[in-house]
């Protein structure tokens, strides 16, 4: 199997190995790119394909902090939309209803 190389581009230290198909059709991430990205086994990736171009992102559980920053921000536009807690209910009924 052909090992991992390095380059160094502006910016952005490029690791570049070969990219296998496993048995069951799964690519397989080769192990070096693994090791230096801390992946482990069950991490889910949102997979972006265009042209020749394919992005695997992880997808990571959001901060608490920035979980209630969100919050927050929802909040305060609920306010400043002058929305009650009813008329945030009702939206959820009707998101949910044409779910």
């Amino acid at each position: 199997m052909e090992r991992a190389r390095r380059r160094q581009t502006d910016s952005t230290a490029v690791l570049s190995c070969p990219l296998n198909r496993g048995k069951a059709r799964q690519v397989v991430i080769p192990e070096a790119i693994r090791e230096r990205l801390g992946l482990e086994a069950g991490v889910q990736f949102v997979v972006v394909g265009e042209g020749d171009v394919v992005v695997l992102k992880v997808l990571k559980a959001p901060k608490m902090a920035d979980f209630k920053a969100l919050l927050d921000k929802a909040q305060q536009s609920a306010e400043a939309a002058a929305l009650t807690p009813e008329d945030i209910e009702r939206a959820i009924r009707e998101v949910q209803a044409n779910a």
